[in-house]
């Protein structure tokens, strides 16, 4: 029992340090996450994109991470403004995005980062738990690749699949 509250300590503090010493600031904090859902589902329905919304704050460590490894993979970061409007939606103390919370039923219940798929005209088509795009430390190039295609907007249309 004593090394279960050791490691829990340990795991809380380097959460707080990470925290404390990131200058990254992925999450806009003020943003109304709705008025951003609602202003990126009129650009993806000029644009024939769905939506790619990654749910988290600059207190978590996996969800810069994540932010970080989109954003430096060329081929990760071609693919989703290819076929993605992307937003960052916060979630932390100050803010939690309540109403958009309820819209999207409740996809912090897994988590954070957790990943949403939405259409132009506003429906969730998915929600994705990033932990199974990790890899060890990180996330793996090829999980999130997948994904990202198999949720794109041309691998939803059925005239490219033979019944």
């Amino acid at each position: 029992m004593k090394k279960v509250i050791i490691l829990i300590a340990a795991f809380l503090v380097s959460v707080f340090v990470y925290a404390q010493t990131s200058n990254t600031q992925v999450y806009n904090t003020e943003l109304d996450a709705m008025v951003q859902l609602k202003e990126a589902m009129v650009k993806a329905k000029a644009e024939n994109k769905h939506i790619y919304m990654q749910i988290g704050g600059n207190w978590c460590p996996w969800c810069i991470r994540l932010h970080e490894f989109c954003d430096a993979d060329a081929q990760i970061d071609s693919l989703l403004k290819a076929d993605f409007v992307v937003i960052k939606a916060n979630y932390s103390k100050e803010n939690k995005n309540a109403e958009l919370m309820k819209y999207l039923e409740f996809p912090n219940r897994f988590g954070f980062p957790v990943l949403v798929v939405i259409d132009a005209d506003g429906r969730r088509l998915h929600t994705q738990n990033s932990a199974y795009l990790e890899e060890g430390k990180g996330y793996s190039k090829e999980k999130i690749f997948e994904f990202l295609q198999a949720w794109s907007p041309k691998a939803l249309k059925p005239e490219i699949y033979k019944f």
